[in-house]
C-alpha cells in the first residue's frame, strides 16, 4: 500500500500578521493547499491521501476538500502532532489502525505548501522508495553554503558540489521510519528537523530524487508573489 501523507501542521509564523495558517491562503483562486492536494489526488497508486492539520482547522480542512475537490473519498483529513515527525507518525498510526501498517508500505510524505511538485517527482519518490526504502527531493545548491556555529562569524565553507538544498517529497517504507523513530532518544528528537534526518542519525542510506528548482516551498510574503508568477506561467503553458 501506498500512502500520500501531506502535511499541513504548522501555522506559518514567517508570514506575518495574516490571521490564517499559510497552507490556507490563496493562490489564484484556490488555497495553497488545494492546489498541493490535487497534485497528490492526481497519483492513482495512492491508496488514500492523508492531510494533517492543526486540530482547530480540521473542519474548515474538510470542507475546502469538498469544495474544491470532487469525488474526494480517498482524501482523509486527521490531526497533526506538535512536531513535524509526531505528525508523521500521527498518519502512520491511522495507517496501522486500518490494518494496512507492514514492510512494504509506503508514505510519500510533503509540505503543503509546496504546490509545484510535479508528477514525476512524486513517482520517482515512490519507485526510489520501493527499491531503496527511503528518499528525499533535492536540487544541487548553485550558491555558495557557509556554515556560522555561532550565527556571528563563518565557521566552514564547505564544497558546493557536495551541497544540496532539501525539498519535499520524503518518502519511506513506513514501518521502518516508526521503528526508527521510536528507538530516538528525547535529545535525538529534540534536534530533528524532518524524517530524513532520522535514517542519516542511524546510519541508513536515504536516496536523493532530483527535484526542481520551482518546487518551492511557501514560507514568507515574497514567495505568494513568487507562487502566482508561476502559477499564471502555467496557466499560460494550458
Amino acid at each position: 500500500m501506498i500512502y500520500g501523507v501531506v502535511l499541513a501542521g504548522g501555522v506559518g509564523n514567517r508570514m506575518g500578521n495574516v490571521g490564517k495558517p499559510k497552507q490556507y491562503l490563496l493562490i489564484g483562486d484556490k488555497p495553497i493547499i488545494i492546489h498541493t492536494l490535487e497534485k497528490f489526488y492526481m497519483q492513482s497508486d495512492f491508496e488514500k491521501v492523508l492531510v494533517l492539520c492543526p486540530p482547530e482547522w480540521l473542519s474548515h480542512t474538510r470542507n475546502l476538500i469538498k469544495k474544491y475537490i470532487q469525488d474526494a473519498e480517498r482524501v482523509i483529513v486527521l490531526k497533526g502532532g506538535e512536531t513535524r515527525n509526531e505528525t508523521i507518525m500521527n498518519a502512520i498510526s491511522y495507517i496501522e489502525s486500518e490494518g494496512k501498517l507492514d514492510e512494504e508500505t509506503i508514505i510519500v510524505t510533503h509540505d503543503s505548501v509546496r504546490p509545484f511538485v510535479t508528477q514525476r517527482i512524486i513517482e520517482e519518490n515512490i519507485r526510489y522508495a520501493r527499491e531503496y526504502g527511503a528518499c528525499d527531493t533535492a536540487v544541487a545548491a548553485t550558491d555558495t553554503i557557509v556554515c556560522s556555529d555561532d550565527n556571528v562569524v563563518i565557521s566552514d565553507i564547505p564544497e558546493r558540489r557536495r551541497m544540496y538544498q532539501g525539498q519535499t517529497p520524503q518518502t519511506f517504507k513506513a514501518l521502518k521510519l516508526k521503528n526508527l523513530y521510536q528507538s530516538l532518544s528525547p535529545e535525538e528528537k529534540a534536534v530533528l528537523t524532518d524524517a530524513a534526518k532520522i535514517y542519516v542519525m542511524k546510519g541508513e542510506k536515504v536516496h536523493i530524487v532530483d527535484g526542481e528548482v520551482f518546487n518551492i516551498k511557501i514560507t514568507y510574503p515574497y514567495d505568494l508573489r513568487v507562487a502566482e508568477a508561476l502559477l499564471g506561467e502555467g496557466e499560460k503553458v494550458k
